[in-house]
């Protein structure tokens, strides 16, 4: 599995959110080690259909783009 470059501020920050929202959202208290897994986790399994979904939205946009440009031509 590809591992995905984060820089430590963005994992610390994104470790952080996690433990909170097991804690208020089911109580649980998570450590850096369980949240950590589980960020781990999140990003091999919807890291990729997120780019792939982001490089299809860019690509109909900059489709749109050039054929706006195409439409000054005529």
């Amino acid at each position: 599995m590809k591992k995905y470059d984060m820089d430590r501020e963005k994992r610390k920050e994104l470790l952080e959110e996690i433990k909170e929202y097991f804690l208020e959202e089911r109580d649980e208290e998570l450590g850096d080690l369980a949240a950590g897994l589980m960020l781990d986790f999140f990003l091999e399994r919807l890291g990729p259909p997120l780019y792939n979904q982001g490089i299809i939205d860019a690509h109909g946009y900059m489709s749109e783009r050039t054929d706006d440009l195409f439409s000054l031509l005529q």
